[in-house]
């Protein structure tokens, strides 16, 4: 069985930092590409940052640009999501996924989440 978990998230004053971190289990996924989202409340859930299977490949959401920085480690079967200069709009449950690769589209294995709240 396939889980991803989400970690990292926290209380965090603008302008700090947080390291988020995804492990996957159930199956390898160094060919899949990964990403990270999130929900605020009240809101839709939104794309973060993606990177692809080797890593050398990475997109971020315009508002994130230049602040968050999204890596991986295939050994360890994990993504990360180093956040910088965090603002009170970055608040939200952040979630990762798995590109399936059968489909083309985000996989069925949405973790808990990991909430990250930030206080201006």
């Amino acid at each position: 069985q396939v889980q991803l978990v989400e970690s990292g998230g926290g209380l965090v004053q603008a302008g700090g930092s947080l390291r988020l971190s995804c492990t996957a289990s159930g199956r390898a996924f160094s060919s899949n590409a990964m990403g990270w989202f999130r929900q605020a409340p009240g809101k839709e859930r939104e794309y973060v940052a993606t990177i692809n299977g080797s890593g050398g490949t990475t997109f971020y959401r315009d508002s994130v640009k230049g602040r968050f920085t999204i890596s991986r480690d295939n050994a360890k079967n994990t993504v990360y999501l180093q956040m910088s200069n965090l603002k009170p709009e970055d608040t939200a449950v952040y979630y990762c996924n798995a590109e399936d690769l059968a489909t083309g589209s985000w996989g069925d294995w949405w973790g808990q989440g990991t909430q990250v709240t930030v206080s201006s």
